[in-house]
């Protein structure tokens, strides 16, 4: 999934714009995003993931696999339902976002996630009637949908939201990977070079899909989730 080199005629992000992206994109971000591992914990104990390799490997087939066909293409098209205020649009993604989680956890994270950033939202002080949009989606917010209003109130074009909540999730599951693998500091900052490498074309996959065509089916991540439920020893809560 390689993407094409920005055209010279791209015009600049705006510097704000461009903070409150990376602000979205940082692991510091109170949504409580550093606490899952989306599988991996439950890939390790497996001994699926045991190496550096293996961690790289594992993680950039669930960029392509998955984030890339399923969550990223929800941002988008959230994105631009917010934009347009389209609530309909907006609670049928929220309900397919919710009905495609493949297990509890999974289902309990972007519920979690969602309303932390509905909070977060409301604290700011920006006045928006979106976000009472937002926080009444039934039967809570999902985070793709939540990140898309988020994204859609910096200003920023699509893409540019799309590359902060991609990169945002490799930077979770880089310090998910250094606790739960073990791996160490370098082979962590290799392992998102990797997928650094491999988000913008992501993206631009996402992009292109259209609603028929977006896929949310992982069935070997599913199980792992669903086992990762009932794991005696975890420090994740996914």
């Amino acid at each position: 999934m390689r993407s094409r080199p920005l055209s010279r005629q791209t015009p600049p992000l705006a510097p704000g714009a461009l903070l409150q992206l990376m602000w979205l994109a940082s692991p510091a971000l109170p949504v409580g995003g550093f606490s899952y591992s989306e599988g991996l914990e439950a890939a390790v104990e497996a001994g699926l993931v045991t190496t550096e390799a293996q961690t790289r490997a594992w993680l950039l087939d669930q960029l392509r696999v998955g984030l890339a066909r399923s969550e990223l293409s929800v941002v988008h098209r959230a994105f631009l339902a917010w934009q347009r205020d389209d609530t309909p649009t907006i609670a049928e993604l929220n309900d397919w976002m919710i009905a495609t989680r493949e297990s509890s956890e999974m289902r309990l994270q972007t519920e979690q996630m969602g309303r932390s950033l509905v909070e977060w939202l409301k604290n700011r002080g920006v006045e928006d009637a979106r976000v009472a949009t937002l926080a009444q989606l039934k039967p809570a917010p999902t985070w793709p949908v939540a990140f898309a209003l988020a994204a859609a109130q910096t200003g920023a074009p699509a893409r540019e939201a799309l590359l902060s909540f991609a990169f945002g999730w490799a930077e979770n599951m880089m310090q998910a990977a250094l606790k739960a693998v073990p791996l160490g500091q370098s082979a962590g900052q290799r392992v998102l070079s990797a997928l650094g490498d491999e988000i913008p074309g992501a993206v631009a996959h996402a992009m292109r899909l259209g609603d028929s065509e977006r896929r949310a089916h992982t069935p070997m991540l599913a199980i792992l989730s669903a086992q990762h439920e009932t794991q005696y020893s975890r420090l994740f809560r996914s």
